[in-house]
């Protein structure tokens, strides 16, 4: 059970490849992403997993593209035929693929005389579509409204998805989000009442609920997400509920993640 913070912007994620899908390749955006997103006091609310399937892909970004979301799209930006992400976006923005001019002059500069056609169709792109920088072999991804796409390349994508986090949405950020936990032995169904009030009392801050049976016993850790501040005083009050209800810890109050 979670409570979200309505007023948060709401952010995707989407990592393609058959690869992924198969399990021949163990994908790491997703914890990497959510790390980004936690240092500038955000968070994830969403993540797809996608074959390279081009009809499948342009569906899904179709959806997407029709809200406010800020969605990043890792993988299949290549040239090479399982690499149909590019295509997928223009069919789902309904534009036509286009080179772009500065894309191109970035690959020409790149390669020289090695820029034959093949490797310049990594800048065909969805008409009206603008550049994200990559600062490690120069190969743009691009970027249409709110939806950014990069390579599958972690050592590429990840400093990518910073610069369009930092360049573009640092109005978005705050303070680093802090993450607490409490482990108590309840049964999670006693405490759906104390987390509902807690959550209408902290809105900006997330709470859930991890249930477990341990030694025979029923335990639940209780999460809390958000800024540090608000975790504080909502971890204040989630203790003094539970006392007041005289629930056992299961252990002390500690750190869930990086701050």
């Amino acid at each position: 059970m979670e409570s979200m913070n309505a007023s948060a912007p709401e952010i995707g994620l989407i990592v393609v490849g058959d690869e992924i899908l198969s399990g021949r390749r163990r994908d790491t955006h997703l914890s990497a992403v959510i790390e980004r997103l936690n240092a500038r006091g955000l968070a994830l609310t969403w993540a797809r997993y996608e074959g390279d399937d081009r009809a499948r892909l342009a569906n899904l970004l179709r959806a997407t593209m029709a809200t406010d979301a800020l969605v990043f799209s890792c993988g299949g930006i290549g040239a090479t035929p399982d690499d149909v992400t590019r295509q997928a976006a223009a069919d789902a923005a309904g534009v036509d693929l286009a080179r772009h001019p500065e894309g191109a002059a970035i690959l020409e500069e790149r390669f020289g005389t090695d820029a034959h056609e093949t490797r310049m169709r990594m800048v065909d792109f969805p008409a009206g579509a603008t550049l994200i920088p990559n600062p490690v072999n120069r190969v743009p991804g691009f970027q249409l409204a709110r939806h950014c796409f990069v390579p599958g390349f972690p050592k590429m994508a990840w400093p990518m998805i910073e610069w369009v986090l930092d360049a573009q949405f640092a109005h978005w950020a705050r303070d680093p989000a802090a993450n607490r936990a409490i482990r108590v032995r309840a049964r999670e169904s006693d405490l759906v009442e104390m987390l509902e009030r807690l959550g209408e009392a902290h809105p900006v801050v997330r709470f859930s609920s991890l249930p477990e049976m341990r030694d025979g016993d029923y335990v639940v850790e209780l999460g809390v997400h958000g800024p540090l501040a608000e975790v504080e005083a909502a971890l204040g009050e989630l203790d003094a509920m539970l006392d007041d209800a005289g629930v056992a810890r299961a252990g002390a109050a500690r750190d869930r993640a990086t701050e």
